[in-house]
């Protein structure tokens, strides 16, 4: 019996890596920058190692959210922080320590993290939702959210920007929430 990390795994973080090779691939325009919802880190750590060696001029930035945030404090820190508690609206990010290896490929590879609270990321599955009639789980709608925030505060007009939409952790109960608190995040 093989233990493998779900994210503090070199195949692991690997692997995640090709979703850069793909969004690489497909986007035909220069892209400014990549936005990844971030709980362990292997998502980020994959995609912003692959995405920096090929084309180091895309801004990596993680998305967190402000209750689950363990990314975002280690890096301030400078060593990883294990938080007391997390918020679990956004479960599929909902960590309380981030792997060794994917804190060591942050701090080389994100340029920045945003953090967004639970309206933001309830108004970005609304957001996807008219858009494209999918339903994101909160922490696949977490890049969105960030990218949101993001490109309205540093004024970003007629450039390309790629979220990357993850998971699919939703149920009718939290649906419910979501409509009701995606109307104050708007």
């Amino acid at each position: 019996l093989t233990f493998i990390h779900p994210y503090d795994d070199p195949d692991v973080i690997a692997g995640q890596g090709t979703i850069a090779m793909e969004i690489l691939r497909q986007c035909r325009e220069p892209i400014h920058a990549l936005f990844i919802a971030i709980g362990g880190g292997g998502l980020i750590a994959g995609i912003s190692a692959y995405v920096k060696r090929l084309r180091p001029a895309i801004k990596i930035i993680g998305v967190q959210p402000i209750d689950s945030d363990a990314m975002a404090q280690s890096l301030k820190a400078g060593r990883r922080i294990a938080l007391s508690h997390v918020g679990l609206f956004a479960d599929g990010v909902a960590v309380k320590q981030v792997g060794k290896e994917t804190f060591r490929l942050c701090r080389e590879f994100v340029d920045e993290i945003v953090r967004v609270d639970t309206d933001a990321v309830c108004a970005a599955i609304k957001d996807v939702f008219e858009d494209t009639r999918s339903i994101l789980e909160p922490a696949g709608a977490l890049a969105v959210a960030g990218m949101k925030a993001w490109t309205a505060a540093n004024r970003i007009r007629g450039k390309t920007v790629v979220a990357v939409a993850c998971g699919a952790n939703m149920n009718f109960d939290r649906l419910r929430f979501v409509a009701e608190r995606a109307e104050v995040g708007e």
